[in-house]
């Protein structure tokens, strides 16, 4: 019998497996430590975590388990009678295994390790992998250690770009390939995941992150400002948006902006200038339903509304990552502590695709069974829709069945 293609299970001989893979972490990562993380350097880790930080952890992670929960539990199983004799139904089953990158780079992503692993993990993901570079000799920082651990990571890698992407999905140092990839990243990890996708499947393919502030006369001009550079730092080609109703509120944005980023420390400020000066943009528009439009056609991964009437605005506005309403939001919540995860569509993925979420690792998987009777009416209609699509092999499957449990009965078959 031939068996169908498996992923390797210890793919380590395959064009240099884990030894390729040490060789990049030494070369890139500056890494000549272990890999996978041990218990005993997770405990040591751990005491070298502030208590203060520590509850700020628990604190989110509380909210992002509690929303990823209720995200799990609104998606049901079910089973139904579509006909008399004939059920169908579908099955809600958690993917074995899931790769999560947290980046390390010039920021410490905390937030990125609870919202990649315990999300998978609620969901009922078997195997969780984490992988996050070093940062010099002490290996991953502490607190996304800890964070990682804390949310349930079953393996945590030393490990960052390309190498640890590949590292997650062929189960190197593991033997427990993934089959998704989720996570933020940088330009590379972000083309590693989309060359593996297919091979085992992916949240989405990040781009540099975005926001868009819609704001109407009612809007307080420091606040918006703070909101565009607190996004605007992440990075030089960060989209920064603005949609106002008001020409004048346009401007004293423009100018608190500009002050609020002088104040920034360095690197931030450099980025979030670049970011500004490359990439920002202010619209003025004529109405409400003019600006919700054009804010579509952005699809943001950030939205943010301070105007009237925000009920309006949540019915209205269809396209966005994630959408922050009121004043008293922000996206800087969403990026660390309120819940809603800060995986999200970027690059007007948001047209087509959500963020990550617990249906993420889930695959809904639908089966069907019926009577002997309801073939009657089913086998019927299939060997005559089989032979008009020209499948005669399908009608034939169909008119085996009625021949068998309905010996000498006539039925038009298509011929």
């Amino acid at each position: 019998m031939v068996q169908p293609p498996q992923p390797p299970r210890n793919p380590g001989h395959l064009s240099g497996g884990e030894a390729t893979a040490r060789g990049y972490a030494r070369e890139l990562d500056g890494w000549e430590g272990e890999i996978a993380v041990s218990r005993t350097c997770i405990a040591e880790a751990a005491e070298r975590v502030p208590q203060a930080i520590k509850d700020d952890v628990h604190f989110a992670y509380d909210r992002v388990r509690r929303f990823s929960e209720a995200q799990r539990d609104s998606l049901s199983s079910f089973e139904i009678e579509i006909s008399p004799g004939v059920w169908a139904g579908q099955r809600n089953i958690p993917m074995a295994g899931a790769g999560c990158y947290v980046p390390g780079g010039r920021y410490c992503h905390l937030a990125s390790a609870l919202m990649s692993v315990a999300t998978a993990k609620v969901a009922g993901v078997q195997h969780v992998t984490a992988c996050s570079p070093p940062r010099g000799e002490q290996g991953i920082h502490p607190a996304v250690l800890y964070a990682l651990d804390y949310s349930g990571a079953d393996t945590i890698l030393t490990m960052g770009g390309v190498q640890a992407v590949a590292s997650m999905a062929f189960g190197l140092f593991t033997e427990q390939p993934a089959d998704i990839l989720v996570g933020p990243g940088n330009q590379f990890v972000a083309e590693a995941k989309r060359a593996l996708f297919g091979r085992v499947g992916i949240d989405l393919f990040a781009g540099p992150t975005e926001i868009l502030v819609i704001a109407d006369d009612t809007a307080d001009p420091d606040i918006l400002a703070a909101d565009l550079v607190g996004q605007a730092e992440h990075g030089s080609n960060s989209p920064i948006w603005l949609i106002t109703l008001s020409r004048g509120l346009a401007e004293a944005v423009a100018d608190r902006t500009r002050t609020r980023i002088d104040s920034l420390p360095e690197p931030n400020r450099t980025n979030a200038h670049e970011a500004w000066r490359d990439c920002g943009e202010i619209a003025v528009t004529g109405s409400p339903a003019e600006a919700a439009a054009l804010s579509d056609r952005y699809a943001p991964e950030h939205l943010e509304v301070h105007a009237a009437e925000l009920d309006w605005w949540l019915a209205n506005l269809t396209n966005y990552g994630s959408l922050f309403l009121g004043e008293e939001t922000t996206v800087a919540y969403g990026d660390k502590t309120s819940g809603p995860n800060h995986i999200l569509p970027t690059k007007g993925a948001a047209r087509y695709t959500g963020g990550l979420s617990a249906m993420k690792f889930l695959k809904t998987l639908t089966y069907q069974r019926m009577s002997r009777e309801a073939n009657r009416e089913i086998g019927s209609v299939t060997a005559r829709m089989s032979r008009l699509e020209g499948m005669e092999a399908h009608a034939r499957s169909a008119d085996a069945r009625l021949a068998k449990y309905f010996q000498g009965e006539p039925f038009d078959l298509g011929y």
